[in-house]
């Protein structure tokens, strides 16, 4: 992402240097510096996740939280009524196989199946030790919201 970001920068800055070069107008390259740092802010606000959690409270529901890095947080809930189950699922990605973690929910017109797959976290890869732990621990948390929830 840094790689990436920096690439932008550069290609930026050169294309305006170049474009400065042509016409000997000064304001293209403060034209550039001003895009540059209004591109960084977005990314910063709207692309760049520092921090994401999940939280299970098994007579509420399922709340997940993104922290981007300019502060700004972005909250989704769901209630455990319309969760199925939680699955560790794996995908081929960029020649390697990558593990996440996600939420079935279900089907309002079809008990038995399955409406949405919602990826727990998008932003972090945490390794499968880590999605297990995790697994495990909401696993717990939702069978004994199964069993409350079942027992009269």
């Amino acid at each position: 992402s840094l790689r990436s970001l920096t690439a932008v920068t550069c290609t930026v800055w050169l294309a305006a240097y170049g474009l400065f070069t042509l016409c000997e107008n000064s304001m293209i390259l403060s034209a550039a510096i001003f895009i540059t740092l209004l591109g960084l802010l977005g990314y910063l606000h709207f692309v760049k996740i520092d921090q994401e959690t999940l939280l299970i409270i098994d007579s509420l529901g399922i709340q997940m939280t993104s922290s981007y890095a300019s502060g700004k947080e972005s909250t989704t809930f769901i209630e455990m009524g319309k969760v199925k189950d939680l699955v560790i699922n794996e995908a081929i990605y960029m020649q390697k196989v990558i593990y996440y973690l996600c939420i079935l929910l279900k089907d309002p017109v079809e008990p038995h199946g399955i409406s949405q797959v919602v990826p727990v976290f998008q932003s972090a890869k945490p390794r499968l030790d880590c999605l297990i732990e995790v697994y495990r621990s909401c696993q717990e948390i939702l069978a004994h919201q199964k069993a409350t929830s079942a027992s009269p």
